[in-house]
C-alpha cells in the first residue's frame, strides 16, 4: 500500500527570475505563495500521480514498451508495469555491497536495446582495500515467466578500493554515438579526484564493451588515466545531454557549493582544491574564482540543493521546460528547473515535491517519472494539467 493514498494533485508551480545567484539561493515557498506567482510567464501547472511504492530505489530505466526498470539499494531490479502496476523481480543480480550510500545504483539500456536486450548496471562491491563501485553489461532476457538476466560480464570497476562507503556516484549515460559515461566519486577521500593514477573523482568516457574510447585525452598516462575525460570532481549524481549533445553534470558540494558543470575534454573542475564551499569541519576552501586554471561550475547553490538526478527534457507536455535541465532535490525536497542556455546559466523555477527526489525520466508522452527517496518512496508521474 502506498505509504500516502494514490492521488492526482493539482499543484501550480512558481517561477523564480534574477533572484537565484551564486551563494544567494532563496529557499523554496509555501504552495500558497507558490499559487499567487503562477501567473508568471514560466508557470506550469501539474498533476503529481503517485503510482506505486519502492523500498530505497536508486534509479529507473524505461523500456520501448513503456514499462520501467527500476533499481533497489538492497539489490532489487524490478520490472514494473505502469498500466496494471504489477511487480516482477528480475533474477540473476550480482551481489551487492548494501551499506552506507552503497548498493545497487544506476541502470542505463545500451543504445540498440531494442535488438540487442543490453542493460548496464552500476553497484557497490566489497573486495581487497574496502569497498568500490562496479559496471556490468547483461542481456535482460524477458521472454519466459521469470525474467532474468544472462550472460553477466564486468566491464569498469573504480580503483583502488577504499575504506567507507560514500560518493560512488555511479551515474551513467550513452551518449549518440554509443560512448558510455560514468561518474566516478571521490569515496570521500579527497586527493584522488587530482590524481590521473585513480579513476575516483572522474567523469570516464568508455565503449559500450567498457574499452577505452580512442579521444579520450590521457591516453599516454598509464592504463587508469585512459579512462578519464575530465578529473576534480566530487560526488557527481546526475549526468545528462542538453540539445547540443554537450554533457552536464550535477555535483554535490562540501557544505555548500553544489555545482551544475558543463563536462570538458581533459578539464580539471578543481575538487578538493577549490569548491565554493566549505569541509564540513568549517575549515575554508578556497573558491573557484581564486584559481582561475580550474574550471568553475556554470551554476552553484549555496544553501545546497543536494542534487540526486538530472534529465534535459525534450518532450512535448510542458512547453514551458523545453530543452531545460532539471534537477532532481534530495534535502531541497524539489525539481529545479535550470536554463542552460542563458547567459549566465539560471535556475528559473522550482517545484516544491515536499520529498527527497532520487531519480528522474522522462516518458515516451512527455510526462516524467519520479521517484522519491528511502523506504517507501513513491514512483511519481508528473503529468500536464
Amino acid at each position: 500500500m502506498l505509504r500516502k493514498k494514490a492521488f492526482c494533485l493539482l499543484m501550480t508551480v512558481s517561477a523564480f527570475f534574477g533572484l537565484i545567484a551564486c551563494h544567494a539561493q532563496r529557499p523554496a515557498e509555501s504552495a500558497a505563495q507558490e499559487q499567487q506567482d503562477s501567473s508568471a510567464s514560466l508557470g506550469t501547472s501539474i498533476h503529481l500521480k503517485r503510482i506505486a511504492e519502492f523500498n530505497e530505489p536508486w534509479a529507473l530505466a524505461v523500456l520501448p514498451d513503456g514499462r520501467l526498470l527500476i533499481t533497489e539499494r538492497s539489490g532489487q531490479l524490478i520490472l514494473f508495469n505502469p498500466i496494471d502496476q504489477t511487480k516482477t523481480l528480475i533474477r540473476n543480480i550480482p551481489k551487492v555491497a548494501y551499506g552506507g550510500q552503497g548498493g545497487l545504483g544506476d541502470i542505463a539500456l545500451h543504445p540498440e536495446f531494442a535488438q540487442n536486450h543490453q542493460i548496464y548496471l552500476s553497484y557497490a562491491e566489497a573486495g581487497q582495500g574496502g569497498y568500490g563501485a562496479v559496471v556490468i553489461r547483461a542481456d535482460l532476457n524477458l521472454n519466459q515467466a521469470q525474467p532474468q538476466l544472462d550472460n553477466l560480464k564486468m566491464i569498469w570497476k573504480q580503483a583502488p578500493k577504499v575504506r567507507g562507503q560514500g560518493h560512488y556516484a555511479h551515474r551513467m549515460l550513452f551518449d549518440g554515438a554509443g560512448k558510455l559515461w560514468i561518474s566516478s566519486g571521490e569515496r570521500q577521500k579527497f586527493d584522488p579526484a587530482q590524481d590521473l593514477t585513480s579513476n575516483l573523482g572522474k567523469i570516464i568516457s568508455l565503449n559500450d564493451d567498457g574499452s577505452v574510447a580512442l579521444d579520450n585525452p590521457f591516453q599516454t598516462q598509464g592504463d587508469i588515466a585512459k579512462q578519464i575525460w575530465s578529473l576534480g570532481h566530487r560526488n557527481s549524481l546526475g549526468m545528462a545531454l542538453d540539445a547540443k549533445k554537450q554533457l552536464w553534470v550535477v555535483e554535490m558540494g562540501p557544505k555548500g557549493g553544489d555545482e551544475l558543470n558543463l563536462i570538458q575534454k581533459a578539464k580539471n573542475y578543481g575538487y578538493p582544491i577549490v569548491s565554493n564551499g566549505d569541509h564540513y569541519s568549517g575549515l575554508n576552501i578556497p573558491d573557484h574564482a581564486t584559481r582561475p586554471e580550474f574550471e568553475a561550475p556554470k551554476l552553484d547553490w549555496t544553501p545546497v540543493i543536494s542534487p540526486s538526478s538530472l534529465i534535459f527534457y525534450t518532450g512535448q507536455m510542458f512547453p514551458k521546460w523545453q530543452d531545460k535541465a532539471i534537477i532532481g532535490g534530495l534535502s531541497s525536497e524539489a525539481l529545479i528547473i535550470v536554463d542552460s542556455t542563458a547567459q549566465p546559466v539560471k535556475e528559473i523555477q522550482r517545484i516544491d515535491m515536499k520529498e527527497r527526489i532520487r531519480g528522474l525520466q522522462q516518458a515516451k508522452d512527455g510526462s516524467i517519472w519520479v521517484i522519491e527517496d528511502g523506504k517507501q518512496a513513491d514512483l511519481i508521474q508528473l503529468l500536464s494539467h
